[in-house]
């Protein structure tokens, strides 16, 4: 067992510790821990938007001889936006004043409609189309015959069972599910079975989504324990 000598992993060590309190119970030693890294990851985040938007995107770019109003365009009409858009960045602090606070409607009404815009076309692109190109399947995989008359032993036949009923499972789950969704008549009869059916492979879905979930928090735990036992207190568990 040997102690780290370094300030930085003392320091990371005890907040990791106050953290963890919160395991017992809420006190003040994680709420001043959970309030620090808060601020602290404020400020970090705010510094790398400074740095790596406002001054490359900005600042830099207009302070090379306020360009805006001597050069012609396109340079003029770039630098003018970028005057405009630090104008708008700025009423957004008119939140803070009452009787000026109208004036914030304007910045966050143009990132609203902006950021819904490129929403809507990402979406579309990255979600939506994919989702459907990737549905677009075989009612039998490719090959998957060939692997089960070659399998051999309990686990290879299991395998290649669900290989070859895999894309007929996914497409009845499909049909199910947005069938669930589907409220312009009422899920009764051979309707509601069906329903049912898209109910269950939902429950699958969100159990599977809390299941990795739930690992990832984990691994992040682990993470934490074996930093406190080998970086912190020198206790390397696996030899």
């Amino acid at each position: 067992m040997h102690l780290a000598t370094d300030p930085w992993v003392w320091a990371a060590a005890l907040f990791t510790l106050a953290i963890f309190s919160y395991l017992y119970r809420d006190n003040p030693v994680y709420k001043t821990a959970e309030y620090l890294f808060v601020g602290v990851a404020s400020g970090y985040y705010l510094s790398i938007q400074f740095a790596n938007v406002l001054v490359p995107n900005l600042f830099q770019p207009v302070s090379r001889g306020v360009t805006g109003m001597l050069t012609p365009a396109p340079t003029a009409v770039v630098d003018v936006v970028r005057i405009l858009a630090l104008i708008l960045g700025f009423l957004m602090f008119t939140r803070f004043v009452p009787r000026i606070s109208w004036l914030s409607r304007w910045p966050i009404g143009l990132m609203v409609g902006a950021y819904s815009g490129l929403a809507v076309i990402g979406f579309a692109q990255g979600d939506l189309i994919e989702q459907v190109r990737s549905n677009l399947l075989p009612v039998v995989a490719s090959g998957s015959w060939e692997v089960l008359r070659t399998a051999e032993g309990f686990t290879a036949v299991l395998m290649a069972v669900l290989w070859l009923g895999g894309n007929l499972i996914l497409i009845v789950g499909l049909l199910a599910t947005l069938y669930y969704f589907f409220f312009s008549s009422e899920h009764r009869g051979a309707g509601g079975k069906v329903a049912r059916v898209g109910i269950y492979f939902l429950m699958v879905s969100f159990g599977a989504s809390y299941g990795f979930t739930v690992m990832s928090r984990i691994s992040l735990a682990l993470d934490r324990l074996r930093f406190l036992f080998s970086d912190w207190l020198g206790i390397h568990l696996l030899g």
